[in-house]
């Protein structure tokens, strides 16, 4: 039987999602809880690989068990995982979907403070010693809707087969002292949010204009774009499946 499993974690303990060696990650503080729990070895794989100090308020992953879910698994997870990673649900799914190339679409968040604020230090980037022109950076946004290519705002020398992405969504939002973007795609490459946003505040402090992004765009290189925001600011926030409500 495949299961699907749904929850939150907050990135910063953590060397990123995916199990590497000699380092603790999101994946296999997972799998250790539930080989425990189910008294078998268990692999899972997720929907995506946050880079390390990366947070995701709504994640899936997936794995595999013959035997029958004890009714409390979800309660019985959260009691024995540390307090970084909150388990919300654990339902069945068909054999073929996959939390990774079933997703449709995933969402993130980046959230940065116009404020001096000790309260969201560790959760957004604090950037109040400058004034960002957030309807520039919003007008920089309307030009992403127009390529596919985005090797510019990949991190280089990685294993991708290609650089192509489709966005949905691209906007910034101001809160009081809060400015959200909102990012959504049917894939996104490693550092490539962290990389726009970075771009978008050279915009946004006028080092840049919005329409300089056509060319960052389409000198398809990494040093085109700006210097990658800061990881704690991140979230991974929805996936989506087509068999998903």
């Amino acid at each position: 039987m495949r299961y699907f499993i749904e929850f939150a974690y907050d990135g910063a303990p953590y060397f990123g999602y995916q199990v590497q060696p000699n380092q603790i990650s999101v994946q296999e503080t997972l799998e250790k809880a539930l080989s425990t729990l189910l008294r078998e070895p268990i692999k899972t794989t997720g929907a995506g690989r946050t880079d390390t100090g990366v947070h995701a308020k709504k994640i899936f992953a997936h794995f595999d068990f013959e035997g029958e879910l004890m009714d409390n698994l979800v309660h019985r997870l959260n009691s024995f995982l540390p307090e970084s990673i909150a388990v919300k649900r654990i339902f069945e799914v068909k054999s073929e979907a996959h939390a990774r190339f079933s997703a449709t679409y995933r969402t993130y968040n980046y959230f940065i403070s116009t404020e001096k604020d000790p309260f969201t230090k560790d959760l957004a980037w604090q950037l109040w010693r400058k004034k960002l022109d957030v309807d520039a950076m919003n007008e920089a946004c309307k030009i992403l809707f127009e390529y596919s290519d985005f090797t510019s705002f990949a991190k280089l020398h990685t294993d991708n087969k290609t650089n192509i992405c489709k966005i949905y969504q691209a906007n910034w939002e101001q809160n009081g002292s809060l400015l959200k973007f909102t990012v959504s795609a049917d894939r996104f490459l490693r550092n490539m949010v962290r990389a726009i946003v970075g771009t978008m505040i050279e915009v946004g402090d006028g080092k840049l204009k919005p329409e300089d992004m056509h060319r960052v765009i389409t000198e398809q290189h990494r040093n085109s774009a700006g210097t990658s925001a800061p990881a704690h600011g991140l979230f991974l926030v929805d996936v989506g499946y087509d068999f998903l409500d």
